[in-house]
């Protein structure tokens, strides 16, 4: 602005700059507009210097943010004055001011038609501003002649008809009929005459935008484009000012490739050849320097060309040339070049031919895929994927189970579709694509869909040759102290179907299988359990000799589940017991398993479906993070095949878990089932109740839905009687009582003692809203994301989620939406840190309003002391150093508890275990002694090892003898008194134990001190 000789315009402008804060701005900016508004009141009392000062100050008061809703029509008013400087203040505040369709324009129009047409060129351009900025339909069909007439004009200046073309640009955009393509193609062949490069640049500009509308009307316009590029290559005739570090006019040179990548192919053999030589300049002519300004002037040109080459599939030998130059681009530091060299090479796979060249650089693109950014790691996943065949596969695949370990949670759940893909489309034997998914599953098994281990028992009920293997495989994962529940699901099933085949092999009884078995029981969800009950009704049926004891064993099983509360899990299991005593018949009932009928495999085509670019897909993902709030709201939605969405609500995520078709949802069912038998649900009950979270955090790869508390045949964590120990033990933050008119479903304190063995699943629910958590944890960060599901057909209103944490753990929860439309679902993710050791748990304030109902609740957020444990084993050589270094409290302290629940070595080593207390057996020679340990992670703490000993009575199991060490006088208490209210059995209607007990006096008929492990105490 030019503000000499307004000294009220500089003044009002030092005053906002002065204002202390934000009401005396608008305090300073309300009275400057009053006065405004009496000036114009009196318009015979304004003069043309008042009126355009006063005209500055609204658009400097618009720029601020405020609102001017008076003044446009002195504005306006001001185009049409005979001297510049108040014609340039109308055309750049009405511009800024008013849109398109204000009706103030209308009476602009003739007015800047006369500037236009007229000889002053400082007008000309001021006007040709103006339209360009405002477009517009009305300024389109009234101008649009006038301005094209003003680009062809060989009597106006290089600057009018450079505004001319993009004026002309924009009103194309605008309004496509402005432009006839008939009439326009001569015109603009004859603007690439042009020698002037502004306004040869403007006119290639609207040539782009022309020939990605309608590409056959300008072919006449390909041999302009290729001598311009020859032009600019051989640097002729080029002035020094459009010479950018030493580059002929980047700019033009972008443009003018892009314009000929609208045509399909050219084939003239000189134009083509011309242009191949342009292109070989091109890239054997940029290579990577120290200045950043010429790296991306001379990137720019060199990535369009490489667009160019493949468009036109140039031969062999080019195509080389170009992924060797690519391979020289993702070796480099800079990562934006090496991103680019990424991108591009995985776009030149399209091309055929390459992928052996392409593979000449497998070891730097596995290279990149270890990179500090993701962006460079998503493009080298895509590259690796689209590059990978029969040749490759193996050492691909085993790459991208090696980096899972590791990978971000961001990436793992595409990583895992990709690797299972992979090793499905290019296994050199079916042994290798068992054992790769198999690893996958033991490594990411969050992030694998149902698909996956569904393929995998397919292949093997097909593969008779397959089969001893797969249940040896999976004999072995289930020696694990800790398994994810897929790879409970894959190995019961397999081990169901066909462990009978590896009878001979120790450790492979039918008894010796059903322990195995059994133990992972009391920590899986419903739908676990449903495929046990079947694979323990498979072991009765395949043991050749009759075992009274297993026999009893299993059918107390069957007995204890009669009466579930889930109908699936109670059918199953009467059924089951009723055919078990069938003797005989039970064969031919239970038989194997079908082969499954040969087709395509669901997730093969779900990649074939979705065959687009992945650099693209990338890209869009990017770019629908890039949110103003991280809160996500996903409405439901009706699919455009219309196939009827599965469930109430639906999110869209690649890869989806859902599949179509009868014969696969049939074929799925019968996998769940494991033996044909089809417990039928209450129809009703299904449709009155429906499990949102299967929905809401289905896509998500997360395992089923833990919609009923934890059960354990032992009663470690599972009925009323039992969750307040734990539940005391986990949630010292004390929560009020709600009086809400809405009364939750299902038991809230149970929920939030399954979440805190588990990482997803329902914190609370009732008949308007449900909530769901999805948590991953890594050292002592974790990212909670609360999936907020509106069940109802109409809007919850008024939605508040406030955290309030304890002093030991920082937490962020993202902006939550006051409203969640009709049968949606919003995420919320909550970004936790652990500064310290404690037992205090943080609350999710929460509350919303659903018609005439206002409803809030407290929730406890399982951000608990174990989710920031991490198991670990330690050899003797690893564990006796650090014991003996403990020496004594506060860093050691010991305690003799009573009042223990009663319970077996084994329950107290899986109890433990569900905690992140690893047991390491062989450490203490007394058989009735635990060791463990594990790895507790804070920003006090850092990593600290943390380790355990327990001596139990075996006379009285209701007491023992409990020593816990770490390096942390406060992790040492707290991790003792967690442990201490975990064993300790309370009755369910007792109160909280006290927060710090006095340590008992130590009881006489423990262990002997004299037997215990030497030089452990």
């Amino acid at each position: 602005m030019a503000l000499s000789g307004m000294r009220g315009l500089s003044v009002f402008i030092s005053d906002i700059r002065n204002c202390q804060n934000k009401e005396q701005e608008r305090l300073r900016v309300d009275k400057e507009l009053g006065n405004i508004r009496t000036k114009f009141k009196n318009d015979k009392g304004v003069s043309h210097y008042e009126k355009k000062k006063y005209v500055w100050k609204m658009l400097y008061i618009f720029m601020l943010g405020y609102d001017v809703e008076f003044g446009h029509m002195e504005a306006v008013s001001l185009i049409s004055a005979p001297k510049y400087p108040e014609k340039q203040v109308g055309y750049i505040v009405t511009s800024c001011l008013l849109n398109e369709n204000h009706d103030f324009l209308r009476l602009a129009i003739n007015t800047v038609r006369n500037d236009i047409i007229g000889r002053n060129e400082t007008f000309q351009c001021l006007a040709l501003t103006l339209v360009g900025n405002i477009g517009g339909r009305e300024f389109s069909e009234s101008l649009a002649p006038d301005v094209q007439k003003l680009l062809m004009s060989s009597s106006c200046r290089p600057l009018v008809r450079k505004k001319a073309a993009l004026c002309l640009l924009r009103l194309f955009r605008k309004n496509p009929d402005v432009v006839n393509a008939d009439g326009w193609s001569d015109r603009m062949t004859q603007l690439l005459d042009e020698r002037d490069l502004g306004v040869l640049t403007s006119s290639m500009s609207l040539l782009v935008a022309l020939v990605a509308n309608n590409h056959e009307a300008y072919w006449s316009c390909v041999p302009k484009c290729v001598k311009i590029l020859e032009r600019l290559a051989r640097n002729q005739d080029v002035p020094q000012e459009y010479t950018y570090y030493g580059i002929p006019s980047p700019w033009l040179q972008v443009k003018a490739m892009r314009a000929l990548q609208y045509f399909p192919n050219i084939e003239d053999p000189n134009t083509r050849k011309s242009l191949f030589e342009v292109l070989q300049r091109i890239l054997m002519g940029t290579d990577v320097v120290k200045n950043v300004n010429k790296n991306n002037a001379s990137h720019a040109v060199l990535f369009e060309a490489l667009a160019l080459v493949m468009h036109l599939d140039a031969e062999k030998e080019m195509m080389s040339q170009c992924v060797a130059l690519l391979g020289k681009f993702i070796a480099v530091r800079e990562p934006n070049i090496r991103y680019l060299g990424l991108e591009n090479m995985t776009r030149m796979l399209m091309v055929t031919d390459v992928q052996d060249i392409i593979k000449r650089h497998q070891a730097q693109i596995i290279t990149s895929l270890k990179d500090p950014d993701i962006s460079i790691r998503r493009r080298a996943l895509d590259l690796l994927y689209g590059m990978c065949d029969v040749s490759n596969a193996k050492e691909i695949v085993e790459e991208l189970l090696q980096y899972l370990s590791t990978a971000d949670f961001a990436m793992r759940e595409e990583l895992s579709l990709k690797a299972a893909i992979l090793a499905e489309k290019f296994a050199p034997d079916l042994s290798w694509y068992v054992d790769v998914i198999l690893q996958l599953i033991d490594k990411a098994g969050d992030f694998v869909s149902d698909d996956i281990w569904f393929r995998v028992v397919q292949f093997v009920t097909n593969n008779e040759d397959l089969q001893p293997y797969a249940a040896v495989k999976a004999r072995e994962y289930l020696d694990k102290t800790a398994i994810h529940e897929t790879m409970v699901k894959v190995s019961a099933y397999i081990l169901g179907e066909f462990g009978h085949l590896l009878a001979r092999r120790p450790g492979c009884s039918p008894k010796e299988l059903f322990n195995i078995i059994h133990e992972k029981l009391p920590t899986v969800s419903i739908s676990t359990i449903a495929i046990l009950l079947s694979t323990y009704a498979k072991i009765l049926m395949h043991m050749e000799h009759p075992d009274p004891e297993l026999q009893n064993q299993i059918w107390a099983v069957f007995h204890k589940y009669e009466s579930s509360i889930d109908a699936e899990i109670q059918q199953r299991a009467v059924e089951y017991l009723a055919l078990s005593k069938k003797g005989a018949d039970l064969a031919d009932i239970l038989a194997e398993m079908p082969k499954f009928p040969e087709r395509q495999s669901a997730l093969i085509k779900k990649a074939e479906d979705t065959e687009v670019d992945t650099a693209e897909q990338s890209a869009i993902k990017l770019r629908a993070q890039q949110q103003t709030s991280s809160a996500l709201v996903v409405t439901d939605q009706q699919p455009a095949n219309g196939t009827p969405p599965v469930g109430p609500l639906t999110l869209v995520k690649i890869p989806s878990t859902s599949t179509t078709g009868q014969d696969e949802q049939s074929r799925q069912r019968a996998l769940s089932q494991s033996n044909g038998i089809v417990a039928e649900v209450d129809s009703q009950q299904a449709t009155s109740s429906p499990d949102l979270l299967g929905d809401l955090l289905g896509p998500l790869a997360i395992e089923g839905p833990p919609v009923t508390p934890l059960q354990s045949e032992h009663g470690l964590v599972s009925g009323a009687e039992d969750t307040s120990a734990i539940d005391y033990a986990l949630a010292l933050a004390p929560v009020d009582e709600q009086t809400n008119t809405v009364q939750p479903i299902g038991n809230i304190a149970e929920r939030f003692q399954s979440l805190c063995l588990k990482d997803s699943g329902v914190l609370y629910e009732d008949p308007n809203i449900q909530i769901g958590i999805k948590a991953d944890w890594r050292g002592h960060h974790g990212r909670m994301v609360l999936f907020l599901g509106n069940k109802n057909v109409g809007p919850l209103e008024s939605v508040q989620a406030v955290i309030l944490p304890p002093t030991h753990l920082k937490l962020e929860l993202s902006q939550v939406p006051g409203t969640i439309p009709p049968r949606a679902q919003v995420q919320c993710p909550l970004e936790i840190v652990n500064l310290r050791p404690s037992r205090d748990v943080a609350v999710l304030d929460f509350s919303y309003k659903f018609g005439s109902s206002m409803v809030n609740v407290k929730l406890r957020i399982p951000a608990v002391l174990n989710k920031f444990m991490q198991i670990m084993t330690v050899s003797p050589e690893e564990f006796f150093p650090q014991w003996r270094s403990l020496s004594g409290p506060p860093l050691k302290l010991q305690e003799v508890v009573r009042g223990v629940k009663p319970m077996s070595l084994i329950e107290m080593a899986n109890l433990f275990n569900s905690y992140h207390m690893m047991v390491c057996p062989g450490l203490d020679p007394n058989p009735n002694n635990l060791v463990a340990c594990t790895t507790f992670y804070s920003e006090s703490t850092r990593a600290m090892l943390c380790l355990m000993r327990i001596e139990t009575d075996p006379a009285d199991r209701t007491q023992l003898r409990m020593t816990v060490a770490s390096g942390d006088p406060a992790l040492t208490f707290e991790l003792k008194e967690i442990v201490k209210e975990l064993l300790v059995a309370m009755p369910a209607s007792s109160q909280a134990p006290p927060l710090h007990a006095q340590p008992t006096s130590p009881v006489a008929d423990l262990t002997d001190p004299g037997a215990m492990l030497a030089g452990l105490m």
